[in-house]
């Protein structure tokens, strides 16, 4: 059984057990968190669900164990012969989940 869902502007199809590292999320750390953007879902015997835009009544739970932030992206602009140059990092925030159940 697996589901596709929609969270932080990105789709991922997930099943039981599935650790993600998704957009920070506003949740404590091992908190539940109900995902409803479920775009499309698959059962047991193996027949596909597929929302309009989500679907109706379907959500994924997941359990948040840890709020982190991903390693530090450089970002170098210069322009040549202009004596320009500017040095800047970037460090963005995730929330690491793992599935704990899909309902339908």
């Amino acid at each position: 059984m697996y589901a596709v869902l929609n969270t932080g502007g990105k789709q991922y199809k997930v099943s039981v057990g599935d650790v993600l590292k998704v957009e920070k999320l506003a949740a404590e750390v091992n908190s539940m968190v109900e995902l409803t953007d479920v775009l499309a879902v698959s059962n047991d015997e193996g027949e596909l669900t597929i929302g309009t835009p989500v679907v109706a009544g379907a959500k994924v739970v997941a359990k948040v164990i840890a709020q982190d932030k991903a390693k530090k992206v450089i970002v170098f602009k210069f322009k040549p012969k202009k004596d320009y140059r500017k040095k800047q990092g970037h460090r963005q925030p995730f929330t690491k989940i793992v599935i704990e159940k899909i309902e339908a």
